[in-house]
């Protein structure tokens, strides 16, 4: 098999098995307790506690619009992967609906904390979405009207229209759960979690630090940070504006666990100024130089 075409096929089938773990998630977490998760499928998780349609079902008609918008206006693959995502999500729950999760399901109704379940919950939210996202797919619903007015106005935010979807669903639990505070709380930690999960695996793992450093003694300094730390460096011409004097410009990428090493070697160049920042992800050849 074409490697491109087994490649794609892999794509799929991942999109698939993360709407299978997001439609456990919720039946074993969010069903049984009493909170509505973030975005569109807290507001059919709600429908579906006030008059017992499933949210198989919500989730296919609210999706299936959206679905023909994202093939017509955005990308036809991204569409693909969305609609594998809501087609396994809903049967997942469709399925699990028929079967009996009393064993394995988290009630918080019998004394259990019920701070964990959303906790649980956001966690596999976050988890999924960051994957799915990194697949080129969404996990449906709000996700591709964004993908959508992205397309068209790529200068647009839309924080505050997720953040102001997310609260309305954060209000309304209040009155669907029996006018409690709870619920609303829960749902503000479901969102919490799920956000920041999901940035930390789209910004990805392999963080690291950027020194950027500015000496007279570059090429000392240099070969001080390639003999101990391992890590090339990059050197660019500089001239300090104050001073009018040439400079150079050393750029290093390195590990977050070499910083004090680092520092310890910039405190043997007396006049060397230096700034660092953090990495989110790096790609290409980081790796340690081998002696």
């Amino acid at each position: 098999m074409n490697r491109s075409v087994a490649e794609r096929i892999g794509s799929y089938l991942i999109v698939a098995g993360l709407a299978v773990v997001m439609g456990v998630s919720y039946e074993v977490f969010v069903f049984p307790n009493a909170f509505a998760p973030a975005g569109i499928n807290g507001l059919a998780t709600m429908v579906q506690y006030l008059i017992h349609v499933s949210i198989g079902y919500l989730s296919l008609l609210i999706n299936i619009p959206l679905l023909a918008l994202a093939w017509k206006r955005v990308d036809r693959e991204f569409a693909l992967k969305n609609l594998v995502f809501v087609l396994v999500f809903s049967a997942v729950t469709l399925a699990l609906n028929q079967v009996d999760l009393s064993a394995v399901a988290y009630y918080t109704d019998n004394g259990s904390s019920a701070i964990l379940a959303p906790v649980a919950a956001g966690v596999v939210s976050g988890a999924v979405y960051g994957f799915v996202i990194r697949q080129n797919g969404s996990t449906g619903g709000t996700d591709i009207i964004a993908a959508w007015v992205r397309k068209r106005h790529p200068e647009a935010s839309l924080v505050w229209v997720i953040f102001g979807l997310n609260a309305s669903v954060a209000v309304l639990s209040f009155f669907v759960y029996g006018c409690q505070f709870e619920p609303v709380i829960l749902c503000l930690i479901y969102c919490y979690l799920s956000s920041r999960i999901s940035d930390s695996i789209l910004k990805g793992g392999k963080k690291a630090l950027k020194f950027e450093v500015v000496t007279k003694q570059a090429d000392a300094l240099a070969a001080r940070l390639l003999q101990e730390l391992h890590h090339g460096v990059t050197v660019l011409p500089a001239r300090g504006m104050y001073s009018e004097e040439p400079r150079d410009l050393l750029i290093c990428v390195v590990n977050r666990h070499q910083i004090v090493r680092f520092q310890e070697i910039l405190s043997k160049f007396p006049g060397t100024f230096a700034c660092v920042s953090e990495v989110n992800e790096t790609m290409g050849n980081f790796k340690h130089i081998t002696a």
